[in-house]
């Protein structure tokens, strides 16, 4: 026997629920897409400002040259990453470990501090999302006209507003996308191919994958990478404490809220200073509220605290009913100086320690860092041998790796064993930025005493210019 809930239509599920109908969740929410309104002030100018920073670094970095080369080139096929002077092999990962982990602690330490700082004038998807809009503009108009042409009627009007903005995002997202495969692949080479259309498989594919994904991420789903997508917005509150600086909404000045005119009295009406002109959630890229207090879905962007400012100088009263500030200071009436002398705590003390720390290490890694590697191979085709004139050899394969950018010759010495000989067919010469495989073959007396087994050795590998590397190995004696 059927009960009024499993007879229910499908449909049903997905509508929301009465506050009394307690026999009914809906698994899923209606998007309801958003049109933020431009603002100006301080925040969008900083927001502006480090969208043309980041992409100025982004988009030109690829094509600066240093030494008749790209200046920033991740060679995977070479298996080499030119950094300006620095020619960095595999085996230098641990350079790479130490980004991370200072990115790692640097978004923790910036967090704590002062929330989220990067999602609002740094991440990608919100600099993105940032230049998407101001072509939407462009095309559209300001957040009532497009809110009236997605509502009105398909005309020539509408289409070629809509196409317009489609081709100018899709020719941004390929743009981007060429420019990110460009890191990977020689820049001005792939503009050659581009232009002949040649370009290989693997280059097609990433450019045009990553120019969707930009198209997609900042086109469309927008707010919705912030709040669903990103993990960031899910485990900020563990980064999160009373002291740090977050966009907050002062609620004892601005409650109780109401609409009234610029001369009217507010004693008389009772009431705060918030004007009740949703202008905060209306230029707020997530649609939050900022007046219901913290929410994981603020980025941090300041835009509620300019539109806010605004209306706060029309109106005559002082700014900061939105501002940038700490629940702690809110709650205690504090200034500035006392906001600021709540920074130094000790979460943020560790952080700035443990950051100067992995920094130092790293700076002074690659200072002293020797600008060539060298692997040791032991020839397993034959492991140990006897050959003319009574002496056990040994075969390796040296891989010489230069890390400069220009040629350099080595010289390869093995010790550790009385008799040792090394044999190899002169001092190699190894071209800049490139690796050469050098055979050295070592032998020892056989009739010397020594005992069945592996024996350590060293090679010693000198530079023409001094420097040099002490590699350890083993020589097998037989049985």
């Amino acid at each position: 026997m059927s009960t009024p809930e499993s007879s229910a239509p499908v449909g049903a599920a997905q509508q929301t629920p009465d506050a009394d109908d307690d026999g009914l969740v809906s698994l899923y929410q209606a998007h309801k897409k958003i049109y933020p309104r431009s603002v100006s002030g301080l925040f969008s100018k900083w927001r502006w400002g480090l969208v043309w920073l980041t992409q100025l670094v982004f988009y030109g970095l690829a094509w600066l040259q240093w030494n008749d080369r790209q200046a920033v080139l991740f060679d995977l096929e070479a298996r080499r990453f030119y950094i300006f002077g620095l020619v960095l092999y595999p085996q230098d990962f641990i350079y790479l470990t130490g980004i991370l982990v200072i990115s790692a602690l640097s978004l923790f330490l910036f967090t704590a501090v002062a929330g989220r700082l990067w999602c609002g004038y740094a991440c990608p998807q919100t600099v993105y999302t940032e230049m998407f809009l101001w072509i939407e503009h462009r095309f559209e108009g300001d957040r009532s006209a497009r809110m009236r042409l997605d509502e009105s009627p398909w005309s020539f009007n509408k289409l070629w507003r809509k196409g317009g903005k489609q081709l100018a995002w899709v020719f941004l997202a390929l743009w981007t996308g060429f420019t990110f495969v460009g890191y990977f692949t020689p820049i001005r080479q792939l503009a050659v191919q581009v232009m002949h259309w040649t370009l290989g498989p693997w280059e097609t594919f990433w450019i045009f994958f990553y120019g969707f994904a930009t198209y997609g991420n900042a086109g469309f789903m927008r707010e919705q990478v912030c709040k669903y997508m990103c993990p960031y917005a899910r485990f900020q509150s563990a980064m999160f404490d009373k002291d740090t600086l977050i966009v907050t909404y002062d609620a004892e000045r601005g409650e109780p809220r109401g609409a009234r005119s610029r001369k009217a009295d507010r004693a008389k009406l009772a009431v705060g200073d918030c004007v009740d002109c949703t202008l905060c959630v209306q230029v707020c890229p997530t649609g939050i509220d900022i007046r219901k207090g913290l929410q994981y879905e603020c980025i941090g962007c300041g835009a509620c605290a300019d539109v806010c400012d605004t209306v706060m100088d029309k109106m005559g009263y002082s700014r900061g009913l939105v501002r940038y500030s700490t629940e702690q200071a809110v709650a205690e009436h504090w200034g500035r100086k006392q906001i600021v002398a709540h920074i130094l705590r000790p979460r943020v003390l560790v952080y700035s320690a443990i950051l100067g720390a992995v920094v130092l290490a790293v700076v002074v890694g690659l200072a002293l860092r020797t600008p060539f590697k060298v692997d040791v191979v032991r020839d397993r085709a034959s492991l140990a041998r006897i050959v003319a004139g009574g002496k056990i050899e040994n075969i390796y394969r040296l891989q010489v790796m230069n890390a400069t950018e220009r040629e350099r010759q080595f010289k390869i010495e093995a010790r550790g064993m009385p008799g040792l000989v090394t044999i190899l067919d002169g001092d190699p010469k190894v071209a800049a930025a490139a690796s050469l495989w050098v055979p050295v073959r070592i032998q020892v007396p056989a009739d010397g005493g020594l005992a069945p087994g592996s024996h350590p050795i060293e090679f010693d590998i000198q530079a023409d210019d001094g420097e040099r590397l002490h590699e350890k190995s083993v020589f097998l004696i037989p049985r």
